[in-house]
């Protein structure tokens, strides 16, 4: 059995005999929506592109029986009602993504003028006049605006008309134009230009059957979609269509079996599950199938797989406070965020907590139901797996330091090793005023503070730094463990002053210094071998950081 890396193509997946998990289902669970228009916003590589190619072949190849044949579909009713019976517009925006706007519209341009080579043969029909001219103009990449615009509905009325039957619509990657053009510095154009394009083949048009877009995001609020009330959308948090995309655990352990490595489950499990599709554990199909083919290597096989331009982009032009929330979820913690499916671009300069959600969608986090406040669900959020962690390890975490100015933090970090606290305490400070905005410190909220910290210790290489974790009685703050037990350990209660308590910032660090002593924070450390501690209490107010140590 050869395994299918690399292959979107259906009929070529099935007519080279190819190693298949039995996806077929799917196309029952369209023609069965109510929805006409139909959104599966889906991570990268997990199986849209083959999805949306398995429905063109269905649905409207008649000779394309026998590759159905075995599969779920082929003895379900519906495959005999629907099989071969429908003409098929078939688009893919997965290789938009040019730097400048012209080539984006040059490239969409040139796929409807394929598709009007391709259907070339409605010409032989008793068409308009108005019709004929603008069909001749695009096929021959002679038309106008106005042509391309209503470019796609006009291919569905014909097709319409020459097979007295309805048309369904696939269009697959239809937002990477959009993650590009955000990038590039071209999003008003690139969306005004897909919704004249998209709008008019979507919005009421009686001549579809079904319509089917894959990509990422949703991105419905950038009105491409404007008043579509017929759309259907469903991300990877809906429960509809939760096994459609990626490798169940049953379907993960079939392979493992077919392939004799049922011994490298719990291996394979490790590295690459952890996504929740609609509360379904999901694998990611790219990473496991090239785990088998490489004989199980365990390396980060999905990072390379595409541009990761626009998220560098966002975390590189984020606040301090947002990268140091980063860099608690690289430490192993999980945050808790709330969580909106209709990811906005223009929002996320405005609302970086959009940001949790197209890290979400694009396959980078996985989210758990918390609870809801008012209209909106809050979810725990965490990092996958060990794949994606080290995606975050080696490439986030260089992101977020280039952000940074290098020296003085290597300076600020070689002062606290080396004890020097007033100094620690003066870069402390600097990097407060200068990086961490005001709305994320007037609250004086500790958690804030501690991501920051741990946001510059990630940089210490010659430490352990952990959070949150039990020593002696108690729950420390950060503890940094030096690699060498002959090295100095850190241990860093952090305080917020309390003006409602009447405190000030020598009662803050004293009531910081006290807890470290009372808590016996300091156990950990000793088990460890480590003799040499440094006890600091940490106060912060607004923009304002003291340090005093034991």
């Amino acid at each position: 059995m050869r395994l299918p890396i690399g292959r979107s193509d259906f009929k070529s997946l099935r007519e080279d005999g190819l190693y298949y998990i039995d996806k077929s289902l799917f196309i029952k669970e369209i023609i069965e929506d109510n929805g006409d228009i139909i959104l599966l916003p889906r991570p990268r590589r997990f199986g849209k592109s083959l999805n949306l190619s398995m429905l063109k072949y269905f649905f409207n190849d008649p000779d394309s029986k026998e590759l159905f044949n075995g599969l779920n579909i082929y003895r379900d009713e519906l495959f005999h009602i629907h099989q071969g019976r429908y003409p098929v517009i078939f688009l893919t925006f997965k290789d938009i993504n040019f730097n400048k706007l012209e080539d984006s519209y040059d490239h969409i341009k040139g796929l409807i003028v394929s598709e009007y080579n391709r259907l070339d043969y409605l010409l032989m029909d008793n068409l308009r006049d108005d019709e004929r001219k603008s069909f001749i103009r695009i096929k021959n990449s002679d038309g106008t605006i106005q042509d391309y615009t209503k470019s796609i509905l006009l291919l569905t009325k014909l097709l319409y008309e020459h097979h007295n039957q309805k048309v369904v619509l696939l269009i697959d990657e239809y937002d990477t134009p959009v993650h590009t053009a955000f990038s590039e510095g071209y999003y008003d154009e690139m969306i005004r230009f897909l919704r004249n394009v998209l709008s008019p083949a979507l919005k009421d048009n009686i001549y579809l059957f079904k319509g089917v877009l894959t990509g990422i995001l949703r991105v419905a609020r950038e009105s491409i979609f404007s008043g579509l009330n017929n759309l259907a959308v469903y991300t990877i948090l809906s429960k509809r269509y939760n096994t459609a995309f990626g490798f169940t655990d049953k379907e993960t352990e079939c392979i493992l079996e077919d392939f004799k490595l049922e011994h490298k489950f719990g291996d394979l499990s490790e590295w690459y599950n952890g996504y929740l599709f609609g509360g379904e554990i999901i694998y990611n199909p790219w990473s496991v199938l090239n785990y088998i083919n490489y004989g199980c290597e365990r390396r980060p096989y999905w990072i390379n797989t595409s541009s990761n331009d626009l998220i560098k982009y966002l975390i590189r032009h984020s606040t301090a406070a947002f990268r140091y929330e980063l860099e608690v979820l690289i430490h192993g913690n999980c945050i808790k965020a709330k969580i909106d499916e209709n990811v906005a671009f223009e929002e996320l300069r405005e609302d970086e907590s959009n940001i949790y959600g197209f890290l979400l969608f694009s396959g980078y986090l996985k989210a758990e139901y918390d609870k809801s406040v008012g209209n909106e669900a809050v979810y725990n959020l965490t990092i996958p797996n060990i794949e994606v962690r080290l995606i975050y390890e080696r490439k986030v975490s260089e992101w977020i330091n280039r952000g940074y100015e290098s020296n003085k933090l290597q300076e600020m970090l070689k002062a606290l090793v080396t004890g020097e606290i007033k100094i620690f305490e003066r870069y402390l400070q600097d990097f407060v005023v200068s990086t961490l905005s005001y709305f994320n410190t007037s609250r004086n909220i500790e958690a804030v503070y501690q991501a920051f910290i741990l946001g510059l210790l990630v940089n210490l290489n010659t430490h352990h730094v952990k959070s949150n974790r039990e020593s002696g009685f108690g729950r420390y703050d950060i503890m940094a463990i030096p690699k060498d037990k002959r090295g100095k350990g850190i241990i860093m209660e952090l305080k917020t002053i309390d003006d409602f308590e009447g405190e000030n910032k020598e009662s803050s660090l004293n009531k910081a210094l006290k807890q470290i002593e009372d808590m016996r924070y300091e156990d950990e450390l000793r088990d460890q071998g480590v003799r040499d501690i440094l006890k600091l209490g940490v106060t912060f107010d607004g923009k304002r950081a003291w340090v005093k140590h034991a």
